[in-house]
């Protein structure tokens, strides 16, 4: 699987295998099948996924068994906002290592830019109904994130759900540059500018959700007819046809199944090329509709 150039002179896979709302009792067997079946060497991870133990267990069983070298496998992980204080950063990575059964990771991302109180479970939610904050800055964060690298615990950071204004700060301060920014990207969200600006700063994307969501049914980017009918011509299904048209574009991305037969084919999008005419089509779909936004349950406007 080819392989895009970090700004730190490091390597992360186009293709990778995403594991948010990975059924829990399966999401070890997809993991292992897209390993050593599939050809995948990028796996994408987080805490508040609540499923790093049980991944864990796949990628000791893998790299036990000396088919597959740990180094030949980019693995990220994410910060969850509870633990944006300095203090609580380095043991979040050292309980996600715990958890993965791992000695690094290759990634590490400030999962929102957001701080969470460090009380009452993972989303705290304040008598008025909305989430409970602490005032910590992403500065603050980021400081301890560079830390990380230092020590040898994870060989690239960066962030995820990062705007251009966070992100232009960020660089204001930032003694290690950030590695990547993931965000939610597919046709109906295509967020052209956020990426062009990302990538003349040499951040590279990853992109979340390339799918769009199974909760938006058939209105979602899957059963859109432009979809169809391109996927119809080429011989793919219209989830090959979204995962090529976002590496096209110059992106990795991460779609996520639990379903082995859909793991194969996600990962069979080596052997066909969108035409110039396709990418247009593709991209004039662009709706800027969002299906991972907080200002939904979080009570914060964060992308407005």
């Amino acid at each position: 699987m080819e392989s895009l150039l970090l700004n730190n002179g490091k390597k992360i896979p186009k293709l990778g295998l995403g594991t948010w709302r990975s059924d829990p009792g399966q999401v070890a067997k997809a993991v292992e099948h897209a390993l050593t079946q599939q050809g995948y060497r990028h796996i994408d991870c987080a805490a508040i996924y609540g499923n790093e133990p049980e991944i864990g267990t796949a990628f000791k069983k893998v790299f036990a068994s000396k088919q597959i070298k740990r180094s030949d496998v980019f693995i990220t992980s994410k910060l969850w906002n509870t633990n944006h204080h300095p203090d609580k950063v380095e043991a979040a990575c050292s309980q996600t290592l715990q958890n993965l059964q791992l000695e690094y990771l290759d990634l590490y991302l400030i999962h929102w830019g957001i701080a969470f109180a460090d009380t009452d479970g993972s989303e705290p939610v304040g008598k008025d109904g909305f989430e409970k904050t602490q005032p910590v800055s992403i500065q603050q964060t980021w400081q301890a994130m560079e830390q990380l690298v230092q020590k040898g615990l994870v060989k690239s950071i960066g962030v995820a759900n990062f705007t251009a204004p966070m992100i232009l700060d960020l660089l204001s301060y930032a003694k290690v540059k950030p590695a990547i920014n993931q965000i939610e990207i597919h046709p109906y969200n295509s967020q052209e500018e956020l990426i062009a600006y990302c990538q003349r700063n040499k951040i590279q994307i990853t992109a979340y959700s390339p799918l769009g969501s199974a909760s938006a049914g058939e209105s979602g980017p899957l059963h859109d007819l432009v979809i169809t009918d391109i996927a119809q011509k080429h011989k793919k299904t219209p989830a090959q046809v979204l995962i090529r048209w976002s590496i096209q574009r110059g992106l990795s991305v991460i779609p996520k199944s639990t379903h082995l037969q859909r793991v194969a084919e996600n990962s069979q999008i080596t052997d066909f090329k969108l035409t110039k005419k396709n990418m247009v089509q593709i991209s004039t779909l662009n709706k800027n509709i969002r299906f991972v936004d907080p200002s939904q349950w979080w009570g914060v406007p964060y992308f407005k």
